[in-house]
């Protein structure tokens, strides 16, 4: 159970998780925004309002929230730079060196995972012979014989966390400044910045200059956006 627990903890998407905490903005498809610090969790995100709303006859508001299964309503994740506080930019400074020169230990942890993502079918296979050798034992075997469905759930659990998120063409432009287009309002936008960081369903792109709508005036931020809005399509 502990150990389901923090795996579980763990697998929250690495573009949105890197958001956390931060100032950010929120643009929904249907050109909504919300604005506030963001928490991430598992089961969805957590906008904090730094100003709550106090109208007469209105209930006081002092976050938003958005479900895991509206993520499908998501245009764009924003961090626009000069909203950031003094801590915050050096964070993203840090985040952003990383990014554009990874230490060796950095890129052997990135290479390694990557690797167990391609063999992720042949992974399940060596926990399934690993846990037959412990079913051996007199004493954990036979624990573990008479919870043969628990153990399969932390088995899959395990394969879960490893992800199936590695693309070889993406791979490649990690760190590099890369031309993505994304679709606003049925029109196809071009853009560029820095590829950080991709998962199944979304793209992390920095030091992108980005406006929500014609009205606002172009500036400087990191995007995290759902891969079925926008696309990598030039180095």
């Amino acid at each position: 159970a502990f150990l389901l627990a923090f795996i579980k903890g763990r697998m929250r998407d690495k573009c949105l998780s890197d958001f956390d905490g931060y100032k950010v903005i929120l643009e929904l498809i249907d050109k909504n925004t919300i604005h506030g610090k963001a928490r991430v969790e598992i089961s969805g995100m957590e906008f904090i309002f730094d100003d709550i709303s106090s109208e007469k006859g209105v209930h006081q508001k002092h976050s938003y929230l958005l479900y895991k299964n509206e993520y499908v309503n998501i245009q764009a994740l924003i961090r626009f730079h000069d909203e950031l506080d003094g801590l915050a930019k050096l964070k993203r400074e840090w985040e952003l060196k990383r990014t554009y020169h990874p230490n060796f230990l950095r890129r052997l942890k990135r290479k390694t995972i990557n690797i167990f993502k391609t063999v992720r079918d042949s992974l399940l296979d060596l926990l399934n012979l690993i846990t037959a050798q412990v079913k051996k034992s007199p004493y954990i075997g036979t624990l573990l014989q008479s919870n043969d469905a628990y153990v399969s759930k932390v088995q899959k659990e395990l394969t879960g966390f490893v992800g199936t998120s590695y693309d070889p063409l993406l791979e490649h432009h990690i760190g590099k400044l890369v031309i993505f287009e994304m679709t606003k309002s049925d029109v196809v936008v071009e853009y560029t910045g820095v590829l950080k960081e991709y998962t199944d369903e979304f793209i992390e792109i920095m030091d992108v200059k980005y406006r929500i709508s014609e009205e606002d005036e172009l500036k400087t931020a990191d995007l995290v956006v759902p891969r079925k809005v926008a696309v990598i399509r030039h180095s």
